[in-house]
């Protein structure tokens, strides 16, 4: 099998990192998506489980050129789908077409399918477990992927309470890995709104596998091996800890604090966050040593743009009085190093929620070495 993970614009290099520390050495970014070479059904379930900040796991049945719906049928009714989908299941094509001959979507779905159910021996019942079947068309070229995930990775099971303008799992992840946070250090979210970051916080430090508490369309299919989500639980259950962290979110909002509660308690890390009603300004803590990290109001959707300006000398004037604390915000505010006092050590261009975004970091020093050789964290 080759498998390809989809990573959001600018988070790339972060999956690939995870994907490398997972044990996969050989992989390949191109396009936005991480390929892994050399794969089995244990592989689909690992990266599925464990994955943080991927958006998906595809496994690639083929790939060929196509500029005319004549080449599009061919190549997928080629395929070996017989081997792959279950003689009753439900076919779902969908598409992605960049810089190509082939780009009205519905014709497209329309040919993919006709060629599917043809190469399955004709008319079916599609009554059985999902297949999502995507045709990337990139430059001319038809990449045949099946979907594994099914609902995206972002969709960990705890957040089964709506509120507004939520930071996505897998990116607060991602933010949490580009910063200096680990379990030692002291974690503050200022503007925690439903709790996300401090809860992917607390995920990451108990070495809690993302996708534990979920299910994966490749689990019911016949095709499938049946053992390998088994396995993968089974490690993910002996990799877990129960590790004393200091984890703080804090918000003004308390119907906000009351859906992070709850999701905290869904995660199974309730017991590692504290959660406090008081404004950003208000924040202080005992610990030399810390991580903050923030997904503040934007402006766009709540808040205002005064408040955004107003958010960003507060947090400059705070971090003067945390001066060894590690600061970082996601904002689209493009003068926020302005507003802050001082310019960032580190930026990234992402986007949250379809806005443009900086990912700004203003690091403190690092913390002193420990007599034993470690690290004095807090």
């Amino acid at each position: 099998m080759k498998l390809l993970v989809p990573a959001a614009y600018g988070l790339e290099a972060v999956v690939k990192k995870q994907i490398f520390l997972l044990g996969y050495g050989d992989t390949r970014a191109r396009n936005g998506r991480i390929a892994v070479d050399n794969c089995g059904w244990k592989d689909v379930a690992r990266l599925n489980v464990f994955l943080r900040s991927g958006e998906r796991v595809l496994w690639q049945l083929g790939s060929f050129p196509a500029v005319t719906f004549d080449q599009l049928y061919e190549g997928v009714a080629a395929l070996p789908w017989r081997d792959v989908i279950d003689k009753d299941g439900k076919i779902t094509v969908v598409t992605k077409t960049v810089n190509s001959t082939l780009f009205a979507h519905h014709s497209v779905q329309a040919v993919g399918k006709k060629a599917i159910v043809s190469a399955m021996g004709g008319t079916l019942t599609e009554s059985g477990a999902q297949f999502k079947v995507e045709l990337d068309i990139t430059d001319n070229v038809v990449s045949v992927n099946l979907d594994t995930t099914g609902a995206g990775l972002h969709k960990r099971g705890y957040r089964i309470v709506p509120y507004s303008a939520p930071i996505k799992e897998t990116l607060a992840a991602a933010l949490i890995d580009l910063s200096v946070y680990n379990p030692d250090k002291t974690f503050a979210d200022l503007f925690c709104g439903s709790g996300t970051l401090p809860i992917e916080a607390a995920i990451k430090a108990q070495k809690i596998a993302p996708g534990r508490n979920r299910t994966f369309s490749f689990q019911h299919w016949k095709t499938a091996d049946a053992t390998a989500l088994a396995e993968a639980f089974a490690e993910a259950d002996d990799l877990r800890l129960h590790k004393n962290v200091d984890i703080i979110g804090a918000d003004v909002n308390p119907r906000a604090l009351e859906v992070a509660r709850h999701c905290a308690k869904q995660a199974g890390v309730e017991q590692c966050i504290k959660f406090n009603l008081r404004s950003a300004e208000q924040f202080v803590s005992r610990s030399s040593y810390g991580v903050m990290i923030s997904n503040p109001p934007y402006g766009e959707r709540l808040g205002s743009q005064t408040d955004v300006v107003q958010t960003a000398r507060n947090m400059g004037r705070l971090y003067r009085t945390l001066d060894k604390w590690n600061f970082c915000f996601i904002t689209p505010c493009e003068n926020f190093e302005q507003y802050f006092g001082r310019r960032a050590d580190k930026k990234r261009q992402l986007y949250n929620a379809g806005i443009k975004c900086t990912y700004y970091c203003f690091n403190g020093p690092k913390p002193p070495k420990a007599e034993d050789g470690g690290t004095s964290g807090k």
